[in-house]
């Protein structure tokens, strides 16, 4: 039965991490749906699931490789700039616990300044302006 279940996917396409969020997304909307009790509602839920299904399916048995591919990496470049969004502010928030963070008035240009220094003169290492701010 394995040789057979190879031999049919051979020349397909196979699952990727686009298939994978598709497949959750699938699973959440089930699950959700067990809990509506809004007709209408569990109607949309159930066209939804029922086309994140089909997609799944048509992608992994696809045979147009280079087309599910391309699909993936613009679903990947879309995942990574949203998890280096969300990094870039979680990193943000950590480090204020230890410094104040300021913006250059002229350039925009964020500064790191640490915490109790009292009031001092930042010089912008971007555009060389200084300004007045308390640590």
């Amino acid at each position: 039965m394995k040789e057979k279940f190879v031999k049919f996917m051979a020349g397909r396409y196979g699952n990727d991490r686009l298939n994978q969020v598709m497949t959750i997304i699938f699973l959440v909307l089930a699950a959700l749906n067990i809990f509506v009790r809004n007709v209408y509602f569990s109607t949309v839920l159930m066209s939804w699931e029922i086309l994140f299904l089909i997609l799944v399916y048509v992608r992994m048995f696809s045979r147009n490789i280079a087309k599910r591919y391309a699909e993936n990496q613009k679903y990947l470049n879309l995942e990574n700039r949203i998890r280096r969004f969300w990094g870039k502010r979680k990193y943000i928030m950590q480090q204020r616990k230890e410094y104040h963070i300021y913006s250059c008035p002229s350039c925009k240009q964020k500064i790191r300044i640490p915490k109790g220094k009292g009031k001092i003169s930042i010089r912008c290492p971007k555009c060389g302006r200084e300004f007045i701010k308390n640590s």
